[in-house]
């Protein structure tokens, strides 16, 4: 058990959830057209700094550059400043999520050449292609509603899923153009998005109402309507809605939250993993039957108050990725400070690494690390899928949240303009 450290813990952050697994995410490197010589790296949303970090994706996880990814400020402030309604909005945003901060950077997925990053920006409510050798931008399109959040790329690489958090909708681009291909209807605040290996399927995690105060467990119905939508990644059509209500009801868990968070699917896609809100753990939900088949309960930070008021966007742990091999599980404690890798087949945990609110946990590109974002000391930390030790940390930009294995050219430096 690590020593933990007493923080102040009550800023209200970007919401941040679900990791997909290494084949989702590394896809691009066999996609049609791509090119041979691109270099794997790792993308880390800088989400105040409004820049993404470029690092190497295995190794040291040493810095190689740096991408502004918001190079039209200044006329997305004057459209903001010249609509009233968008102004409210702005300034919600800033002062409820972001804790006094504008979110300029939320996801970011690659081109399957390597040329351009794709970047969801919450404040200005919208996704944009940023070209990696000139900094410009090659396109943007608006969400529907206020706010953009988690995206998902196809595995081929070629669309990209946007959630618009205040539009209960998911957009389906095409990633180069960034033509809008279809849309789907989600349930209350639509936010982490899944391919399916296939590419057939979308799974939509909604987490509903998650910065107001109503947290007492007695008032859980006042955070509206959360649930995972299975949609057609061809019609767009929902194919399936799953509520984890029944589900947790079923195990006795009636006063626990019914909010997917972060979560990632077994290698054969018969399991799903994933975290709720207000609650230091996981739970394995076994498709074919249709149940939550185990509970994992994770250490509390005695230094951590049990307030779930606290708990930044109502997460008490945010962050989920699996090994490659399917055997380890690693989670972000995000208000506990600390990540540690779970066996999958014993559900033990290992070491307890500290760590200053994780937010975000990935898989490295070799598969033999997990990546966390520390964005409470602006870093980020690899930890050892076999021994569960720390291997390296790196320092990043402000605040730190979503980590992407994706391409860049091979030579890319940052562009001047960054």
């Amino acid at each position: 058990m690590p020593v933990f450290r007493r923080r102040h813990l009550c800023s209200l952050t970007a919401t941040l959830a679900l990791t997909a697994t290494v084949p989702a995410t590394a896809a691009h490197a066999d996609a049609p057209g791509a090119s041979a010589a691109l270099r794997q790296v790792l993308f880390v949303g800088n989400n105040w700094d409004g820049t993404a970090e470029v690092i190497k994706s295995t190794g040291d996880f040493a810095r190689i550059g740096r991408i502004n990814v918001i190079p039209d400020k200044d006329e997305r402030m004057a459209e903001i400043n010249a609509d009233p309604i968008r102004w409210i909005a702005f300034m919600t945003i800033r002062n409820s999520v972001g804790e006094g901060h504008d979110q300029f950077v939320d996801d970011m997925y690659s081109t399957p050449d390597g040329k351009s990053v794709v970047v969801s920006r919450p404040s200005f409510a919208d996704v944009v292609s940023i070209d990696l050798a000139s900094g410009r931008t090659n396109w943007r399109f608006p969400v529907s509603g206020f706010r953009a959040d988690h995206m998902a790329v196809s595995p081929d690489g070629k669309r990209v899923a946007v959630s618009a958090s205040t539009g209960n909708t998911v957009h389906v681009l095409d990633i180069e153009t960034g033509k809008q291909l279809g849309k789907a209807a989600t349930g209350a605040k639509p936010h982490e998005n899944i391919f399916t290996k296939d590419g057939k399927y979308i799974y939509n995690m909604s987490i509903g109402e998650v910065n107001t105060q109503t947290d007492a467990p007695w008032l859980d119905w006042t955070k509206g309507d959360r649930r995972i939508t299975v949609i057609d990644a061809t019609t767009y059509q929902q194919i399936k809605v799953i509520d984890m209500r029944s589900r947790l009801d079923a195990i006795g868990l009636k006063d626990f939250s019914d909010a997917v968070r972060p979560a990632v699917f077994s290698p054969d896609e018969s399991k799903l993993y994933f975290q709720v809100s207000f609650f230091n753990g996981f739970f394995e939900y076994d498709l074919a039957s249709d149940k939550i088949t185990r509970t994992k309960t994770l250490p509390k930070n005695p230094a951590t108050s049990d307030d779930r008021t606290t708990f930044v966007n109502d997460s008490r742990h945010h962050g989920l990725s699996m090994s490659p091999d399917g055997k380890k599980l690693c989670v972000a404690g995000t208000m506990d400070d600390y990540a540690t890798v779970v066996d999958r087949g014993t559900l033990q945990e290992g070491p307890l690494v500290t760590a200053a609110k994780p937010y975000w946990a990935t898989v490295s590109g070799d598969g033999r690390s997990c990546v966390v974002s520390e964005s409470g000391s602006d870093q980020v930390t690899a930890i050892d899928f076999a021994t569960g030790k720390k291997v390296a940390s790196v320092p990043v930009g402000d605040h730190p949240q979503r980590v992407r294995l994706g391409h860049v050219e091979a030579g890319w430096t940052s562009p001047s303009a960054s």
